[in-house]
């Protein structure tokens, strides 16, 4: 299970300064098998402890924020995305490299974070809570970022455990994809995030 953060967790900038380039590799390794293409445009991207201690490290590092309160303020705004050992969460990127493209897409695609599901073996598939912290999505189009949780139940946990399969799809009218299944190193790590 991902464990939330604290000052502790930390790197100070000078120690970050000097520890960035391995840390960012490390970082970088370990999203790999936590990424996931949903189409030619929808990516998933879960998040755990690791993710979020380089997001906001990153956060001081170009802030400059070395004070208490202003690193508390990075946790506070961090921590809510590190899973919580019955769910998973993720950052939605809707991504249209041509903008006039994505202006279009994104009139389109208004309510899709709330179409996004997962679904473990032969159980009832979890559609995404989404965008707890704030309403993304507007009568005349939806945001490119979003952010999920997939609250799973422990008979799901188990059988996921045990070696069922996991898919992913998303059913929204202007953009379906049927269950994906998700690649064997992107399960594993996801796994890694359940108690």
């Amino acid at each position: 299970m991902a464990t939330k953060l604290d000052h502790n967790s930390l790197y100070s900038l000078e120690e970050y300064s000097k520890l960035r380039a391995d840390f960012r590799a490390r970082v970088l390794e370990h999203k790999k098998h936590r990424r996931l293409s949903l189409g030619d445009h929808v990516m998933l991207h879960f998040e755990d402890s690791l993710t979020m201690q380089y997001q906001i490290q990153e956060m001081l590092r170009i802030e400059k924020i070395f004070e208490a309160e202003g690193i508390q303020d990075e946790l506070d705004a961090y921590n809510p995305l590190i899973p919580d050992g019955s769910n998973w969460k993720a950052t939605m990127l809707i991504e249209y490299p041509d903008v006039n493209e994505r202006k279009v897409a994104l009139a389109q695609l208004g309510g899709i974070e709330h179409e996004v599901w997962v679904q473990v073996g032969g159980h009832e598939r979890v559609r995404a809570i989404a965008d707890e912290d704030m309403d993304r999505t507007t009568d005349a189009k939806t945001s490119a970022v979003h952010f999920l949780r997939f609250e799973l139940q422990a008979d799901m946990i188990a059988a996921l455990k045990s070696g069922e399969s996991l898919t992913v799809g998303i059913s929204h009218p202007n953009y379906n994809l049927d269950g994906l299944q998700v690649p064997e190193l992107v399960r594993e790590s996801l796994i890694a995030d359940l108690d």
